[in-house]
């Protein structure tokens, strides 16, 4: 059993995070239910942020919100100092609310609208990041209607997709995202905005995968980028300010992944660009990275009630929970793996081998294959541990379950930060039929 930051086991052999028992908050806020272990996130942001500051670089951690985003965890993210990277108008909207300071926000997306980029410049956020032809001449149009200029980075495509412990150089650099690096469309991009009255370049920006465990293809990205930043150097003039070179940090799911100290992902990056710097003859240009995943995932967990059984005989133990793929869809989307305990009662020996079902209407709803428990029994507690990334941020009403809340713990205080949604809340913006009265 791997028990991840400050999750433990107490002395009623219950699991505890942050000092707080997790069988007590699911009684308290009901199931299923995500927990947040803060220390743990507080850790990881300093983790980033201080391997920056201790070898003297000039740089911005963002944290990329698709992976949690509340008003809490935006607050967190400000008390930590890192800056915050959205995605959408809805992900604006939620820093805005929560007070978050605008000249730290980062505005990504392959396909923003008039209306988002519009309240991206009202509220002077720090970055925009310019995915495509399309959008350099939307933000021009939108900044002359607001009569103003905005910083922005180009994203390119290095051709060069890695996760986990393999990387892949893609000569075709097949993405939907940014601007190709060896197909001419990212110089001519940068030709254009350095002749914007509007766009003020401040360099660019990649981010070539995600779940990765090895340095090898940030240093390959951070060196196909640089050798195009020669050029530029030599038909432009333009050398960048800014290089980005995005999140992708792997984090432990199972005893199968083994990723890298935060720390060391920030030391080979940081070696790599100045190395680089260097042999072209320019300054080391502030870095930025956009951590998401390795912040969140493994601070959160979900917890849920145990509910019925069904044995297939000599095949499988099915045991049901209370949740699914309603709040954790990676399973059934990607086949996520995942482990976890019975929180009501972390050592108790191991009795048999279950598959966690989901209680949704699909058969793909099945959230672990072979997991070895306890004997479970009804009103048991399951603790899925890592589910902080892309389970809340990716929860849906499939079948019209209401989402669970959110609470996060630390130094054996809890708060609430997220209300369980109601049934009333799932019918809140419905719109009756208007009956028809037939002679």
């Amino acid at each position: 059993m791997y028990l991840h930051g400050t999750s433990k086991i107490n002395d009623k052999n219950h699991l505890e995070i942050g000092g707080v028992d997790t069988v007590e908050l699911g009684m308290k806020y009901g199931t299923p239910l995500y927990v947040y272990d803060v220390a743990l996130i507080r850790e990881r942001a300093r983790g980033f942020r201080d391997t920056f500051k201790r070898l003297n670089i000039n740089a911005q951690v963002a944290y990329a919100s698709k992976a949690f985003s509340t008003v809490a965890m935006i607050q967190l993210v400000e008390e930590e100092g890192l800056s915050l990277d959205v995605v959408s108008g809805g992900e604006l909207f939620t820093a805005i609310q929560a007070g978050f300071p605008s000249e730290r926000i980062h505005f990504h997306g392959n396909n923003k609208s008039y209306e988002e980029l519009d309240m991206a410049i009202k509220n002077k956020i720090g970055c925009i990041v310019v995915d495509n032809f399309y959008e350099i001449s939307l933000l021009e149009q939108v900044c002359i209607e607001n009569d103003t200029t905005v910083p922005i980075l180009l994203r390119v495509t290095p051709g060069i997709e890695a996760h986990t412990h393999d990387y892949i150089l893609t000569g075709q650099e097949d993405s939907k995202f940014g601007f190709g690096l060896e197909n001419g469309q990212a110089d001519a991009a940068v030709e254009q905005v350095l002749h914007s009255k509007y766009l003020n370049l401040l360099g660019i920006h990649s981010h070539i995968g995600s779940q990765i465990f090895e340095t090898t293809g940030f240093v390959v990205a951070a060196g196909k980028m640089f050798a195009k930043m020669k050029d530029w150097k030599e038909q432009f003039g333009f050398i960048p300010t800014v290089l980005n070179l995005g999140g992708g940090f792997g984090i432990r799911y199972t005893n199968e992944d083994s990723p890298l100290p935060v720390q060391s992902y920030v030391e080979e990056i940081i070696a790599e660009v100045k190395k680089q710097a260097d042999e072209l003859g320019i300054g080391i240009p502030e870095i930025w990275i956009e951590p998401g995943r390795s912040l969140v995932g493994d601070a959160g967990t979900t917890i849920y009630s145990v509910g019925s059984r069904k044995e297939v005989p000599n095949i499988r133990q099915y045991l049901a929970i209370d949740g699914g793929m309603t709040d954790n869809i990676r399973p059934a989307l990607y086949q996520a793996k995942y482990e976890a305990v019975l929180a009501n009662r972390v050592s108790d020996p191991v009795e048999e081998t279950v598959s966690i079902a989901g209680k949704c209407c699909e058969s793909g709803d099945m959230l672990i294959w072979d997991l070895p428990l306890p004997k479970a029994n009804s009103n048991d507690m399951l603790a899925v541990f890592c589910t902080g990334a892309y389970g809340y941020s990716m929860s849906n009403n499939y079948n019209r379950i209401p989402r669970p809340a959110v609470v996060f713990v630390e130094n054996g205080d809890e708060q609430l930060v997220v209300q369980r949604e109601s049934y009333e809340d799932l019918v809140r913006l419905d719109i009756p039929l208007k009956s028809k009265v037939i002679d």
